[in-house]
């Protein structure tokens, strides 16, 4: 199975898209194929084996569009050339357009008894220049025994045209309607171009990633500072940055330390702190200090490619309420084409008038364009997604969009999700005329040889407080219990009660603070000189800053709040009580986590967020699985949204952007219905016996290029939501 993701030009409407998803649906082998109008790209999933990615162009280029593989650099490129192309055509059809208005409709008698043959010289490069793009989409519809909008468009503007010629030849002094011909397609490419200026606004997220790639990189090679361009830059190449440089690759740092601003790719807004052994990201700026770093992934491979990759992915992607759109717009333009028939018939019949019955028709045809209704979920996508990258948020898909405002139920695991998953020192108890200070020094001193999680959070915390350590001689784990050692003459044990019971320190007086300690979800050690206790160490996985705040507002969003740990009811209990989550799944063990999604699905939509490394089952499970860990690689492969930064806040922001972006899809698709269940009956002329008012096919094409430029507008506003 190979995916590939093509670059398609002229598509006008959404029965457009959907045509060339048919056609290429029914080519052996193509598994699924998404064609999406607003960013002018189709993604196919074929078996190479069965079709080739030439035939599959083929295709395309055979239902009359242009197709070529898809260059995420180049999508800016197309769209100026686009706008710049319909802004000619628009200039030339408003110098000639405007002056055929003004003559035919205020000053005809000036120019007669030529005014019919002025008209008809001035609206034919309208009609077969201006309009040509038109006549070439009808066409192609037609040759592919379909219809779109280019056939709504050449056909009222032809019947209109086509009859001013007739009247001119046999009546040069009669009633023409050149005008209306062309100021109908003068107006419709206005509303195109607004369109395609509208639209390009939309794809800004990705083009602002793709602008984030830096163009060359200082690489040391054979002791040589060289500059090369970024795509010459190999794994395992040794990159030099200075202050202020932006990383051009991702990798780790070798030598030198800095602070780095990774807002671009995280949306985290405070520079983080970088040493050797760090993991650097490409794209990102480096502050004030040096350093050299190994490339570990280059070209496609590097976080921001991904990133960049995956917006593309979902911006192409169809929420499922987009069927429903895709579904109407199939049925739409023979439906407007049989209404415009009968409106041209009854109204023949009833005023045996033909102009008259001429014009409804032409007004139904034109006013009933379907493309608000195609637009209408796409560019909202399109805006959601770019906004959710822009703050570190990847949504990987329409359906996830639409998934995430329908959810009741949120699951958090904890270890490195509501916790930072790193054991930290949280508390310090000296006893026998030792002080905390001491009893710190010594169990560091101690725990400098051993390589137990617990041992490392004590050195850190040492170090932290920049404490000298002591020389340690005889040093010996015991499994399961702890360590001891010698310092000086005297001998130390360092860990659990077992540890101290069998090398005979009583630890009977200090039995409630330990238990009060533990209580807290706190593990304790105790550290014993000779046979002494001098002390207590504990250490708690502490809650990350964010993580009560995100479950306050994922409870006020409505939503149930869960956590899910292999821990021991007591220690689960404590962190969810700091956390404030109400309810617990405790002593789970990590292959069984989906079992509890599965069975809070019985009750709604869940959420399962993870590290996406042993979460990996459930995240699949979930509805939405929300994947945290700055652009690891499991988490980028797992869940339907990808958490940049490690900030569970950012879970309810996701949640929102869901919300706020369905929010736009539904009132698009409710004004795009609206505008023609109205617009078409009172084009075809349903008030005028009451009122003998009829609506001008001129009025009729303003109105269906402003619909699809509002739905546009309306799908921009949400980039000034807050989330």
């Amino acid at each position: 199975m190979k995916k590939i993701s093509l670059a398609i030009s002229g598509m006008h409407c959404a029965s457009c898209a959907g045509t060339i998803e048919v056609e290429l649906k029914k080519l052996k082998g193509v598994k699924k194929a998404v064609v999406n109008l607003t960013t002018e790209k189709a993604r196919v999933e074929f078996n190479s084996k069965q079709v080739s990615e030439k035939k599959i162009i083929e295709t395309i280029e055979k239902l009359g569009y242009t197709a070529k593989p898809d260059k995420s650099q180049d999508f800016k490129e197309r769209k100026e050339k686009e706008i710049r192309g319909l802004k000619r055509k628009l200039f030339i059809g408003l110098s000639l357009s405007v002056p055929t208005l003004l003559i035919g409709m205020f000053f005809p008698e000036l120019f007669q008894p030529y005014t019919n043959l002025i008209l008809w010289v001035l609206a034919t490069p309208v009609q077969f220049y201006v309009g040509a793009q038109f006549y070439r989409g009808a066409w192609n519809a037609l040759k592919n025994k379909t219809s779109n909008m280019d056939t709504l468009i050449a056909l009222g503007t032809s019947a209109a045209y086509f009859f001013s010629v007739f009247v001119t030849l046999t009546d040069p002094m009669g009633h023409q309607y050149f005008e209306t011909a062309a100021m109908l397609i003068t107006l419709v490419l206005l509303g195109k171009y607004l369109e395609a200026v509208a639209k390009g606004k939309t794809s800004e997220a990705i083009q602002k990633l793709i602008g984030l790639k830096p163009k060359t990189a200082i690489v040391i090679r054979e002791g040589e500072e060289l500059r090369v361009i970024v795509d010459e830059v190999r794994i395992g190449d040794v990159i030099l940055i200075r202050p202020g440089d932006k990383i051009p690759v991702d990798g780790e740092i070798v030598w030198g330390s800095s602070s780095v601003d990774e807002s671009m790719v995280t949306g985290e807004s405070i520079p983080i702190d970088k040493k050797k052994g760090d993991f650097v990201i490409g794209a990102t700026i480096n502050k004030h200090g040096s350093f050299k770093f190994k490339a570990t992934r280059v070209g496609a491979n590097t976080t921001l490619s991904r990133i960049i990759k995956l917006v593309e992915e979902a911006q192409t992607s169809k929420a499922p309420i987009q069927r429903f759109a895709d579904m109407i717009s199939s049925y739409f333009v023979p439906a407007v084409l049989l209404i415009a028939l009968t409106t041209f018939i009854t109204w023949y019949l009833v005023k045996t008038d033909f102009s008259f019955a001429l014009m409804t028709s032409v007004a139904v045809l034109v006013i009933a364009c379907p493309c608000a209704l195609g637009l209408a979920t796409p560019t909202a996508i399109m805006v959601g997604t770019g906004k959710g990258a822009r703050s570190g948020i990847l949504i990987k898909g329409g359906e996830a969009l639409e998934t995430a405002h329908k959810l009741e139920h949120v699951i958090f695991d904890k270890t490195g999700t509501i916790t930072k998953g790193e054991p930290e020192v949280t508390n310090t108890h000296s006893f026998n005329s030792f002080t905390n200070k001491q009893v710190l020094t010594i169990a560091a001193s101690i725990e400098k040889n051993s390589e137990h999680p617990l041992a490392e959070a004590i050195v850190k915390k040492a170090e932290k407080k920049g404490l000298w350590l002591k020389k340690v001689e005889g040093f010996k784990a015991v499994p399961g219990y702890g360590v001891k050692a010698k310092i000086g003459t005297k001998t130390y044990y360092l860990g659990n009660k077992k540890l101290m019971t069998d090398n005979r320190v009583n630890i009977s007086e200090v039995g409630k603070k330990v238990s009060s300690l533990e209580e807290d979800g706190k593990t304790v050690m105790f550290l014993a000189e000779n046979k002494t206790l001098i002390g207590l160490v504990s250490v708690s996985d502490a809650i990350k800053k964010t993580s009560a705040k995100a479950v306050k507002k994922l409870m006020e969003l409505g939503l149930k709040v869960y956590m899910i740990t292999g821990d021991n009811e007591r220690t689960a209990q404590a962190i969810a009580k700091e956390a404030g989550v109400k309810n617990v799944f405790a002593e789970v063990l990590p292959k069984d986590k989906a079992k509890y999604v599965r069975k809070l699905q019985k009750k709604g939509f869940v959420c399962m967020v993870g590290d996406g490394i042993n979460d990996a089952p459930a995240l699949a499970q979930a509805d939405i699985g929300i994947a945290m860990g700055s652009g690891t690689d499991v988490a980028m492969e797992t869940g339907n949204v990808v958490l940049m930064k490690d900030d569970l806040l950012d879970v309810p922001k996701a949640i929102s952007l869901s919300k706020q972006t369905m929010a736009k899809i539904k009132q698009n698709m409710f004004w795009a219905l609206i505008y023609n269940i109205l617009g078409i009956p009172i084009a075809a002329g349903i008030l005028y016996p009451v009122t003998g008012w009829l609506l001008s096919p001129m009025i009729a094409g303003a109105a269906m290029a402003m619909s699809s430029v509002s739905v546009v507008t309306n799908s921009l506003l949400l980039k000034i939501k807050k989330l």
